[in-house]
């Protein structure tokens, strides 16, 4: 059986690596509003996913304000695929699919 990724699985990590999955690069404040979680708690669960290697933060300046914007790194990419088909395999044992059907 495939194995959860334990830097992923928390549920505000997961959707910040699904929302950062579906795009080349997101600005921190797009990803804090759609993952619906406070500056300090994405920072944090950013700073974690990038220990791992999982996510790339890059900061730099749109006029004087400074920005940061998250993307996932190619290891972040396949570890999101790894831990989706892990959940995949978890669901499927119970004869049900992941979209109810």
């Amino acid at each position: 059986m495939a194995e959860l990724d334990p830097a992923i699985h928390a549920p505000a990590r997961l959707r910040v690596m699904s929302l950062l999955a579906a795009v080349e690069e997101a600005e921190f404040s797009f990803v804090r509003d759609e993952v619906e979680v406070s500056d300090s708690v994405l920072s944090k669960h950013a700073a974690a996913l990038e220990a791992a290697g999982y996510v790339v933060i890059r900061k730099g300046h749109v006029g004087k304000r400074p920005r940061t914007w998250l993307k996932l790194s190619p290891a972040g990419r396949q570890a999101y695929r790894a831990h989706v088909a892990a959940l995949q395999e978890i669901v499927a044992r119970s004869g049900l699919s992941l979209t109810g059907e």
